[in-house]
C-alpha cells in the first residue's frame, strides 16, 4: 500500500530524525573531543592513596581533613592540602596551578571550581634558605 500527501511526508520526516540521532553521536566524536588533561608529577613514588581512591574521593579526603583540623586541632600530614602541594606542585613553576598545574589541569577538564586556592598557597613553603 502507498502512502500519499500528509502520512508520506511524516514517514521521511520520522526517518530523517531516527537517521540524525544515529549520526549525532558519530558526528561529535569525529569532530574532536576535549584532550584529557596533562598531568605533571613533579616528585613521581607512591601516593597516600591508590590513584583511583585519589581521583575519586580527594575532594573528601581534604574536607575531612580540614574538618579535623580546624574543629578538633588534630593536624596530620597523610590526607593535608600542604603534604598534596608539597608533592604535586610543578617543579618549573612550583605550584600546583598555572597551565598544565596538576590541580588546575584535571578541575579544567571536569569543569569544577578549585576554592581551595582562595585562602591557602598553591605553593609549598620553603625551609628557610632551600631552593625549589
Amino acid at each position: 500500500m502507498k502512502r500519499n500527501g500528509i502520512g508520506a511526508l511524516w514517514g521521511r520526516i520520522a526517518r530523517a530524525i531516527c537517521l540524525l540521532a544515529l549520526l549525532l553521536p558519530v558526528l561529535a566524536f569525529a569532530s574532536g573531543r576535549v584532550p584529557k588533561p596533562v598531568i605533571d608529577i613533579a616528585r613521581p613514588g607512591k601516593c597516600v592513596e591508590a590513584t583511583e581512591t585519589m581521583r575519586r574521593e580527594h575532594p573528601d579526603m581534604l574536607k575531612h581533613q580540614r574538618d579535623l583540623t580546624v574543629h578538633e586541632g588534630i593536624r596530620t600530614q597523610k590526607h593535608s592540602l600542604k603534604e598534596c602541594i608539597a608533592c604535586h606542585a610543578s617543579r618549573k613553576t612550583g605550584s600546583v596551578l598555572g597551565k598544565n598545574g596538576f590541580c588546575q589541569s584535571c578541575h579544567e577538564y571536569a569543569s569544577v571550581k578549585i576554592d581551595c586556592f582562595n585562602c591557602h598557597s598553591s605553593k609549598p613553603k620553603l625551609a628557610f634558605g632551600a631552593t625549589p
